[in-house]
């Protein structure tokens, strides 16, 4: 090409599209379709519960049920799965382990080899005997507790008081339920015990078949153990979960991306034209002296070919750099971790084809234009710049107006994802996240077995960490906002519903509001001897208040969970906690649906009545409560020196960050809102090279005006007009399509607010867009010297 800045504008926008699609179009591929490493991974599914409450969860099962299950029919393979916590107490404070007990077939029904040394084998874990006390390390756990250290292998490590030689360490991308170590499990006893299971259907058989054929077994299960809850069973892809969670999100950034490649494709049409444009006299000449089409078309396409290249070697360059960057940089609530993410090769060939097609098509049509038997016109002009100007702008205005009407979508898509944002930032949480932690503590399997002792452990717990310099309150509970799963059942006395409404329930201690600054609006909180009490006394929000009492006044009225039972050692209730409890006081309401939903009635009960394997503890500090960490745990060490603490501790404010929700739309409006700008940047580019073209076509027309007394206003608005009229048009058109995609773009966002402000936001930054890239030619036009100008001519 004649100027090499056109030359090098061209290129840059090719790779930019390329690189932009490729990346996003990969991760599509991997993240919905094969984001695991394991062998036959489509043909893996996990079986799920469903409660009449619309609660699901994965299942123990039992083990005459598991044994049915590896004879069915269409179950090829059944592994069996526990999991806990365990302290690591091989060195220094107790470190929280989550571990996962596999039986002996796990490694070899995943199919992945491990990274350093082995996995454990169906021999190292017999039915019916005790397993061998190994343990294979994910790659995460071990990179952070023994630093990468490749001798660990063949050590010794101990978990929950255990001895365990380590095997092995398994690569980056297994992550199988995220766990940090992979244990045998204990099967000694055939008849005891029940646990989960994940399958792989054999060939030819569909999810629905298999939930068909294995719904009986549980039937039969139900029947056998009258204490289950009745509940249908469904069967999940392992990746189902991340498809319902992100797939809305990664079509709308599917289709922004799109939306960028026609923008960059179009953009390098502008620039090829204008540049093969700009050589139209040269086109005539040479088919004037004898040449062939064929060796007209010959440089305009070679320069196309050669930009195209260029473009997509870049363009390959960027996404092999920053694929992987952007992959790290996923939040991990919405993608499986240790994704490995490589460029798709048809992707890639695809939009090779299709940005080179469109620049090869481009770069002919001048070229084509001088086979006609008219090319007088050129040859008897004396400037350089002489040209083919109606046909030409015709096809400048069709290129415009296309790539401003996809612009403007792209940004209206760009401003509802930003205001979707803006409205989960702006949020009312209805407690105060501000110098605020919470730090997970499991208890250990059988520590602290009877009601009082557990009561007086967690209460010591809080009362120590509380001492701490620095710590303004601490406090219990069994699960903080912004989200709860906890619901069950609540029946209020003297309320004629035919059914139990569901409820959330938090099992919590008096300083819980004070700590969280949850606001008290009516009544009371507990008392120090009503909590060691036990007392059913009971504390609900205002939505409880809006869905059972209509508003009315709720103190006094008594309610009930039927379904709060006493499981020991592990789950531990007083007696008659499904009893009729009190209504003490009223509560503001505070986040326990997640942010994008309506706050769930809830009912707080005194922790000592209901106490599970674990409890967090909430720490109000002066400053980032996140610097006592190392204190905290130092100090519930000194009460119980096998108590760990769950890992990672995040405070409340980072916690509303991991919200899939938060971190789903903080995605969509980054990567948006980054192609949006790189729209407006080739857009810019494009008009730019549109209006240098025209006035370099027009000076001569240009000083011929001014020398005969034409104002340079005149000149400028003589510009601006043809652009504006561009404009126009492909606003109109963006207007149109971002319309008709608003039902569509809400979908996939959630919510898309209001399109009219978007609309209008999307047309003013157009409009300063386009005037500030026509500026300096229209004052080169405008401020040009007549006379040099003819001269030059």
């Amino acid at each position: 090409m004649k100027r090499p800045a056109t030359s090098l504008f061209a290129v840059l926008s090719l790779s930019l599209g390329i690189s932009a699609t490729v990346s996003v179009f990969s991760l599509l591929e991997h993240i919905i379709l094969h984001p695991f490493p394991y062998r036959n991974a489509d043909r893996i599914v996990e079986l799920n519960y469903r409660e009449k409450l619309e609660i699901e969860y994965t299942p123990a099962i039992f083990r005459e049920q598991i044994r049915e299950l590896h004879q069915a029919k269409s179950i090829e393979e059944v592994v069996e799965m526990d999991e806990r916590p365990e302290a690591d107490t091989t060195s220094g404070v107790p470190q929280d382990t989550d571990v996962l007990f596999l039986s002996g077939n796990a490694f070899q029904f995943f199919g992945v080899p491990a990274f350093l040394g082995r996995t454990f084998l169906p021999s190292d874990a017999p039915d019916n005997q005790s397993p061998q006390p190994v343990v294979v390390f994910s790659y995460q756990y071990w990179e952070k507790r023994f630093n990468g250290n490749t001798a660990v292998v063949g050590q010794i490590v101990r978990l929950g008081g255990h001895a365990y030689t380590v095997l092995g360490v398994m690569p980056r991308t297994f992550t199988w339920w995220d766990s940090d170590v992979y244990v045998p499990l204990d099967k000694s006893d055939p008849s005891a015990g029940s646990f989960m299971t994940v399958l792989r259907l054999r060939p030819g058989f569909t999810k629905a078949q298999a939930a068909a054929e294995i719904l009986p077994i549980f039937e039969q299960m139900q029947h056998e153990h009258p204490s289950l809850q009745q509940v249908s069973v469904e069967l999940s892809g392992i990746n189902d979960r991340f498809k319902r969670s992100l797939g809305k999100a990664l079509y709308l950034i599917l289709a922004a991306v799109v939306l960028l490649l026609g923008v960059g494709c179009l953009n390098v049409s502008i620039l090829l034209l204008a540049d093969t444009a700009s050589r139209w006299q040269e086109f005539a000449l040479r088919a004037a002296l004898g040449a062939t089409v064929g060796r007209i078309i010959q440089q305009p396409l070679m320069d196309a070919a050669i930009i195209s290249i260029i473009g997509t070697l870049l363009g390959l360059a960027l996404s092999w750099q920053t694929l992987p960057i952007v992959t790290a940089f996923l939040p991990w609530q919405l993608f499986p971790n240790g994704l490995n993410v490589p460029l798709d090769v048809r992707v890639l060939l695809f939009t090779v084809v299709l940005a080179a097609t469109t620049n090869l098509a481009i770069a002919l049509l001048p070229a084509l234009q001088v086979a006609k038997p008219d090319i007088r016109q050129p040859l008897q002009s004396r400037s350089h710049a002489a040209g083919p100007s109606r046909w030409m702008q015709r096809v400048y205005f069709i290129l415009i107006s296309t790539q401003i009407a996809l612009a403007m979508a792209l940004i209206v898509t760009t401003t509802a994802a930003v205001e979707n944002y803006r409205t989960l930032l702006s949020v009312n949480l209805g407690y105060d996240p501000n110098h605020v932690a919470d730090f997970s503590i499991p208890i250990h399997v059988n520590s602290y077995g009877v009601t009082q002792k557990r009561a007086a452990y967690l209460g010591q717990l809080r009362d120590r960490v509380a001492e701490i310099r620095g710590v303004i309150s601490s406090s219990l509970g069994v699960i903080g906002p912004p989200y709860s799963d906890w619901d069950f059942r609540a029946e209020v006395l003297g309320d004629t519903r035919q059914q139990s409404e569901v409820c959330n329930v938090n099992f919590v201690d008096a300083e819980y509001f004070r700590t969280l600054h949850i606001a008290l609006l009516q009544g009371r909180v507990w008392n120090g001897a009503e909590i060691e009490r036990s007392d059913r006394l009971a504390i609900v929000n205002q939505a409880f208040v809006r869905r059972f009492f209509r508003g009315s006044n709720a103190l006094g009225r008594s309610i009930r969970l039927p379904d709060i039972k006493s499981r020991p050692p592990d789950t531990l209730a007083v007696a008659e906690s499904t009893g009729w409890a009190p209504i003490i006081g009223v509560v503001a309401d505070a986040r326990n649906n997640g942010l994008d939903e309506p706050t769930k009635p809830q009912i707080y009960l005194p922790y000592s009545v209901y106490m599970i394997d674990w409890i967090q503890l909430f720490v109000r500090s002066h400053a980032d409560p996140l610097l006592l960490e190392p204190a905290i745990r130092r100090r519930i060490a000194e009460i119980d020196a096998t108590q760990q603490v769950s890992s990672p501790v995040v405070s409340m404010r980072e916690r509303i960050a991991q919200q899939p929700e938060f971190a789903k739309a903080r995605l969509v409006a980054a990567l948006s809102t980054a192609f949006s700008i790189l729209a407006l940047l080739l857009a810019g580019v494009g008009i730019y090279s549109v209006v240098s073209y025209t006035v370099q076509q027009q000076k001569k027309q240009f000083a011929i005006r001014l020398a005969l007394g034409a104002r340079r206003g005149d000149i400028a608005n003589h510009v601006l007009v043809r652009l504006t009229l561009s404009i126009g048009v492909g606003m109109l058109g963006g207007v149109v399509l971002s319309w008709s995609l608003h039902r569509l773009i809400a979908h996939w966002i959630g919510s898309a607010g209001r399109i009219f402000p978007q609309t209008v936001i999307s047309c003013l930054l157009l409009i300063g867009l386009a005037y500030l890239a026509c500026a300096i030619p229209i004052m080169k036009a405008a401020l040009a010297q007549p006379m040099h100008t003819l001269r030059e001519e």
